[in-house]
């Protein structure tokens, strides 16, 4: 598996398996959005991984440890998508899903499909309100997902 493929199918996968084809591919292009703005990082797992790091009292008392061998954890609440700094556990529970959007993530890598979005970055579920949402262009609702650039 591509390693930046896998990032997308997750971040798919976590934030929107339940909603409908369209809903999935536009969290997926949300991320490949941000990929290509200035204001984000310029790689998927980046851009999916984004937000404040703390790094684990184990590797941080032994000095001795390289860079590559320290561990570091997301700050709860804190990440560009929830899924990754909630607190729960990020297992795949569902391999057959899993597969279907790894397929889709394949298709948005290769930008067989146009943004729906119109270039939306941002986007959250329709039952919260968050203040920045104020402050950018609504673009579009899909499912339970509203959109912004």
């Amino acid at each position: 598996m591509d390693p930046e493929t896998f990032c997308l199918a997750q971040n798919i996968y976590f934030e929107a398996r339940n909603e409908s084809t369209a809903g999935q591919i536009a969290v997926g292009q949300v991320t490949f959005n941000r990929v290509n703005s200035k204001r984000f990082p310029n790689n998927v797992c980046d851009v999916v991984y984004q937000g404040p790091k703390y790094e684990s009292w184990n590797t941080r008392k032994d000095k001795t440890l390289s860079n590559y061998e320290r561990v570091y954890y997301p700050v709860k609440n804190k990440c560009q998508f929830s899924w990754y700094c909630d607190g729960k556990a990020d297992d795949i529970l569902n391999a057959k899903k899993f597969s279907e959007i790894y397929m889709l993530a394949v298709e948005i890598s290769r930008r067989i499909i146009p943004d729906i979005t119109d270039g939306a970055t941002h986007y959250h579920a329709d039952y919260v309100s968050p203040e920045w949402a104020n402050h950018l262009q609504k673009t579009l609702t899909i499912d339970t997902h509203i959109f912004y650039k």
